[in-house]
Order: structure tokens, then sequence, then C-alpha cells
């Protein structure tokens, strides 16, 4: 039983451990002797930390039988993203002149895990910079979407979604700025939640200096997992507060239901971009389980859509053409810098005056999707307008890129208004992994995960019974 270990939940993990029916070292080796057998081919892994991570585990056995209190995630093997400070490790990015820039500190999501007992085994590969919706970078290589080589497994947290869905370790540490936590786990068959701006303290004391506001206010970090019971334990254990992030907002994790709980807005897309046939077959397949489960199902759009997902592209592009952009042509791989340059095509420069208007019709625009929520506090829609992309698709030209952010805009668009989106696996079509996004008001996790878990319930998705090694 115990080799087998790496195919258990995180909440089945938790409870064996505290129970002293497993041990945490034997966890720990069944998530490293998986890491063993597929990372070679599938490389989600860009570190793994086995010495660290039994001792650890040891430590936490020790706790167990001394009858300490013990943490919610105690002698759970987790993972770690490469972009995150971990004390005693370097915050690569997947940049080759970041390898020596190792962390004095933990970033206050990590401590979070660790101080509610998780055992980290290893570091999650992304692209370079955290800055692609592919997963590859001069440094740490290429990772492998496990049922499709020839498809990305998303990015930035594809190292992060890959591991998960492979067994190798029990939830995942993600961060999502424009997509990067639900668009690897869509990528990947797993489930992964965004929250809400504000949830979530996070902080990496070792960059050199305070990302610009825009990206405050869109970047979250968060968990990904093969369920989404799973996710919740990974929110409860990361949300914890810490003074180091002056955005943290004390919020409940469970708030009062409103009247209209029930109401879900079902999304398919715009005018101006259609879903795939397989991405609408998700959806509507997913809305009749939500009625089965007894919601209330109605057709309706998001105000302003469009004009959210341009605002995401033109804030954060513009506040990067400073520092950022330097950075990415001084020590960026190529396809970094290529993908940023047609990203760059798409954008519309603004100055002074234009930056601070469209910061301000972002609060138009929260206000108008708040009242919306008032109304259906529920949303339903696409992760992607499209099927996960071809290997380095971004790097065919400004043409391309422009589709693909089209493509994006169900994850771009809630990004910039700081709102949680949860990344829920439904199936395959035609053997790639296929998902739904569900979406909620600020703070606002608990009905993306109640209605997530009604959709998973008759999904009947297991990630890794579908993987034949």
């Amino acid at each position: 039983m115990t080799n087998e270990l790496w195919r258990w939940s995180a909440l089945d993990l938790a409870q064996a451990i505290r129970a002293g029916d497993v041990s945490s070292r034997e966890a720990v080796q069944s998530c490293l002797a998986r890491a063993e057998q597929v990372n070679p081919a599938f490389n989600p892994l860009s570190e793994i930390h086995a010495g660290q991570a039994l001792g650890s585990a040891d430590a936490a056995d020790a706790a167990v039988r001394d009858k300490k209190e013990l943490g919610m995630l105690h002698g759970v093997p987790v993972t770690i993203k490469a972009n995150a400070d971990l004390a005693g490790s370097a915050t690569t990015n997947g940049v080759v002149a970041y390898r020596d820039v190792v962390a004095q500190e933990s970033n206050p999501a990590v401590d979070n895990w660790v101080k509610a007992g998780a055992v980290v085994i290893g570091r999650t590969n992304v692209p370079a910079f955290s800055w692609r919706w592919f997963t590859d970078n001069d440094l740490h290589g290429r990772t492998v979407n496990p049922f499709d080589a020839a498809r990305t497994p998303g990015g930035s947290s594809g190292g992060a979604a890959v591991a998960a869905a492979l067994g190798i370790g029990a939830l995942a540490h993600g961060s999502d700025q424009g997509g990067s936590i639900r668009y690897p786990a869509y990528a990947c068959g797993v489930a992964g939640l965004r929250p809400s701006q504000g949830r979530v303290p996070a902080f990496n004391a070792s960059q050199r200096s305070e990302r610009p506001v825009a990206s405050q206010m869109a970047a979250t970090q968060g968990p990904l997992g093969r369920t989404i019971a799973d996710l919740r334990l990974g929110l409860a254990a990361m949300s914890s507060g810490d003074a180091r992030d002056p955005w943290w907002v004390p919020a409940p994790l469970e708030l009062r239901q409103p009247g209209e709980s029930r109401r879900v807005a079902l999304f398919r897309g715009t005018a101006a971009f259609r879903a795939d046939p397989a991405v609408l077959d998700a959806l509507e397949r997913s809305a009749a389980w939500l009625e089965d489960a007894g919601y209330i199902v109605e057709d309706a759009t998001p105000p302003r859509f469009d004009e959210a997902a341009d605002l995401w592209l033109n804030v954060l592009m513009n506040e990067s053409s400073g520092s950022m952009q330097r950075e990415i042509e001084r020590v960026g791989d190529r396809a970094i810098q290529r993908a940023y340059q047609s990203m760059l095509a798409h954008t519309s420069i603004l100055d002074k005056d234009g930056f601070i208007e469209a910061m301000a019709m972002r609060t138009t625009i929260l206000r108008e999707w708040s009242v919306f929520f008032d109304r259906f506090p529920v949303l339903l829609m696409p992760v992607s307008f499209e099927r996960p992309f071809l290997v380095d698709e971004d790097q065919q030209g400004d043409e391309a890129m422009g589709r693909m952010i089209r493509a994006q805009s169900p994850l771009i668009s809630t990004a910039i208004l700081g709102l949680p989106g949860l990344s829920v696996p439904v199936g395959l079509s035609d053997g790639v992994p296929m998902g739904v996004q569900v979406a909620a008001g600020r703070f606002r996790e608990d009905l993306c995960l109640a209605a997530g878990e009604a959709i998973e319930a008759r999904a009947s998705w297991n990630v890794l019974e579908r993987l034949s090694f």
C-alpha cells in the first residue's frame, strides 16, 4: 500500500498521517520514487529536495508520536513553483542569470504551507519570468504535457500542473497573473484555483524592486491538485495572514450565502471570438450537471467582457515597458523575447494620462461585474476559448499571438479584476484534457468551490486513471 501513496489525495494523506495509519516518510518516499520514475520524461520538477524532504518527514512523524499540535497539511508532500521564494533555494523564475538568487526567507504563501506541516519535495518548472502560457526555458528545459506532448502543459505553473497530474506531490503551489494556475490545470486535467487578490499573502524578499501596481492587483497565489477537496485544504492552509503583504484581507473562507446563490450565468463567448466545439461541449455538459445539482443556469454575458480583457493586456504591458522589458532583453531566453515582442504588437501604448484612465476604468468594470454577481453569484465560462495550444505556438509571430490573447480572454479578464476563478477538469476530447472555469465575486471562492464540486462529482474524472504510466 505504501508504495502507492503518491496516488492518495492530500486530504486522505493528512488524515492518515495524523491518525498514524501511514507515516509522512512513507508518503514522501512514495512521491520521490514517483518523481524518479516520471520526471526524466516529463520534467515538471526543476529541483528535487529529497534529503531535506525526508528530514522534514521524519520530524513530522516525531511530532505525531509526541502528540504535538499538528497543522492541517501535517506531513503532506507538496511542490513549490520556481518563482516563489523558498528559504535556502534559488528563486530562478526560469532564468539562467537567476540560478544563484538563493532566498533567505520564504514567500508568505510558502511559509503558510510549511507552518501547516507540508513537506516540500521539490520545485516546479516555469517559463522564463513566468510570462508565457508555455513552460520551457534555457535553464531547466521543457516540461511535457503527459496527455499530448505536442500540446502545452500550460504556463506559467506548467510544472506544477504536470507534477499534480503525475502524482509528484499531493498539492502543488502556483501563481496566477493571467491564467497561470487555471490554464495549466486545464491543459493537464487537474483542478486549479486562482484566489481573489488579497486572499493569500505573497511577497518575494529576493526581488530587486516592488512589482508595479497593476501586477499587484492581478497577481495571486493558489493551489493545484487532483481534487477540489484538496484545493479547499490547500487554500485554507495558504491563506493565513502575513504582515509582509499589506494587500492581504482577513476575509472568512465561508461567507453568507446570497439569496440567489444557486443562480449561474452561462457564458459561451462573444461575437468577436467563438469557442472551439469541444470547449462548448464541456460547457454544456457542466451546465447540465449544475442543473442536476439544483442550480438554475441561464445564458448571460458579464459586462464589458472584451474591455476587461483588453485592459489586462494594455495596463500590464505598459507598466512592464520599463525595468521588466529591459530585464527580458538583457537576460531572457529567445522564447520569452519573441513572445514579449508579439504581445507588444497588440498593445495600445498609453501615456501617463492614458494609464491613469485605464486604471480608473478597472474600477468601473469591476463595479459592473460586482452588480452582475449580485444577480448571478456564479459564472460558468470557458477556461480558454481554444483547446490547449500546440507547443510554442506563441513563437509563430504576431498574428498567432493575437489569436491566443483573444482565446485567453476568460483568463485575463478575471485576472485584471482580481476575481477568483476555478479550473475544473471534465474529461478528454480526442485525447486532450478539457475543463471549464467557475468564477464569482471577490472573496467568493466558496461559491466557486461548491459549484466546482457539483461538476466534479458528475464528471467522474480521475486524472491518474487516465494516465498509463
